[in-house]
């Protein structure tokens, strides 16, 4: 009888506390989920910033993450040439294969670019919170 009081306490403290590989593993995948659906939201002809998206899903200090997230959709139909870094930076254009690809369909959907080759984040910048213009990113140099 022992032994198999010990068995049970073992299932139990499983399905409460879980396992901590599998919950780290899980997280990273809803969060992941998260950013496929905001990418996927991104009106046409608008960028976003791979800040925006994880404030908006919870996680502010996260913008690397989503850049991750980005990577491992590169084969899917999201629209990921929409997500710039906070100054508008083609900073994910090295995931498309050809270097001016991201810039082209960006341009394809009449996003306009300023001297130095970035978005013109003021006229461009979508958020998803709101769903429309809120803050646009300091630029910095």
């Amino acid at each position: 009888m022992g032994p198999a009081k010990k068995g049970k306490r073992k299932e139990l403290k499983i399905k409460r506390g879980g396992n901590k590989k599998t919950d780290a593993g899980r997280k990273k995948k809803d969060f992941f989920d998260r950013v496929y659906e905001v990418v996927a939201k991104i009106p046409y002809g608008k960028v976003t910033t791979y800040g925006a998206i994880a404030e908006f899903c919870g996680i502010k200090s996260s913008a690397r993450t989503v850049g991750w997230a980005l990577n491992g959709a590169s084969l899917s139909p999201l629209p990921c040439h929409r997500v710039v870094n906070r100054a508008g930076a083609l900073t994910g254009k090295i995931h498309f294969g050809d270097p001016n690809l991201m810039e082209d369909l960006l341009r394809s959907e009449g996003v306009g670019f300023d001297k130095d080759g970035c978005v013109i984040m003021e006229k461009y910048f979508w958020h998803p919170t709101l769903g429309k213009k809120k803050r646009v990113p300091k630029k910095t140099k």
